[in-house]
């Protein structure tokens, strides 16, 4: 399973985007409420999120997804259920993908030491000891890590290709019609 979280004031096309292309690989994806079912987006969008943090099976865990948004992030990193489930995602090196500000909740963790990164303009002091790319999107072990609502279709594609494989992204692409 690959769960999307979602706070109050997320990003709502760096959640959806990549909920929506990983659906289209046919890979299992549930998005998650962090402090219950109805979250609204940073523009005002009200999701009903398919679970909240209660449901979250880490056994059957393959992925977490973290967008940005403010003050969707600030409201990511206040979870300290979510804490324990990044903290169990990095120790099992599943993959972690983050983008636009959530980045930040990885580097002040000191998941990002070492690694190349990226994030939107202004939080790069936050990627604690990352090698800061500035990329639209950059892939470093576990981690994979995006700009921001801009670059949303790039991460989806990303995180795709690491789910599915780089055959079955490319057919993603061409089916919505993306030139990557």
């Amino acid at each position: 399973m690959i769960y999307v979280f979602l706070a109050d004031g997320f990003e709502e096309v760096e959640a959806l985007t990549p909920v929506d292309y990983l659906r289209r690989c046919d890979l299992k994806v549930q998005t998650v409420g962090v402090r219950g079912k109805m979250v609204q987006g940073s523009h005002g969008i009200t999701v009903i999120a398919d679970a909240t943090m209660y449901d979250v099976d880490m056994d059957q865990c393959e992925m977490i997804v973290l967008p940005g948004g403010l003050p969707g992030t600030t409201n990511l990193e206040k979870s300290g259920l979510l804490a324990k489930v990044i903290d169990y995602c990095a120790e099992h090196e599943l993959p972690i993908g983050a983008i636009c500000a959530a980045p930040s909740i990885l580097g002040h963790k000191g998941l990002l030491k070492g690694r190349r990164a990226t994030c939107a303009s202004g939080w790069e002091q936050e990627l604690e000891g990352a090698e800061y790319t500035g990329e639209a999107v950059e892939t470093d072990g576990p981690f994979i890590t995006s700009r921001g609502a801009g670059a949303a279709n790039q991460f989806a594609f990303a995180l795709a290709e690491r789910m599915a494989g780089k055959e079955r992204a490319d057919k993603l692409a061409e089916a919505v019609r993306w030139a990557r």
